[in-house]
């Protein structure tokens, strides 16, 4: 049953393909019920196991101008080091996992399109 509200960013892509292989790596991942059966698939709803959805949707052609790319996420979860460690290489400013000032333990990174994503968990909770 889905949730009774929530709340869900649609991002903007240039490249599906990129985005959606990236947001997998997050653990996103569209079901089968969530794949056009032909035609369009410039609109894609991506799910995790805990609840969590994102929806890509093909951007307007130079509408997403790298280096200029106001969008950002932040993803909460607990498996905050386990993601730093997959994304290792690609972390801003090569800086790990660290607790922020306004009681978040998180790290920071770019998708394909420079979207920033944050990911973290609150301090008090760790």
């Amino acid at each position: 049953m889905p949730p009774s509200r929530a709340l869900t960013a649609i991002l903007p892509c240039n490249d599906l393909d990129a985005s959606e292989n990236f947001c997998a790596r997050l653990g996103f991942t569209r079901t089968g019920d969530d794949k056009p059966a032909e035609g369009d698939d410039s609109y894609r709803i991506l799910s995790d196991e805990k609840g969590g959805h994102l929806h890509l949707t093909q951007a307007v052609e130079g509408w997403l101008i790298r280096g200029r790319n106001p969008f950002g996420l932040y993803l909460y979860t607990e498996e905050v080091d386990a993601l730093a460690e997959a994304f290792s290489g690609e972390l801003i400013n090569g800086r790990g996992p660290e607790h922020k000032p306004w009681g978040m333990y998180e790290f920071a990174l770019s998708d394909p399109d420079e979207t920033l994503v944050r990911i973290g968990w609150p301090s008090r909770l760790r």
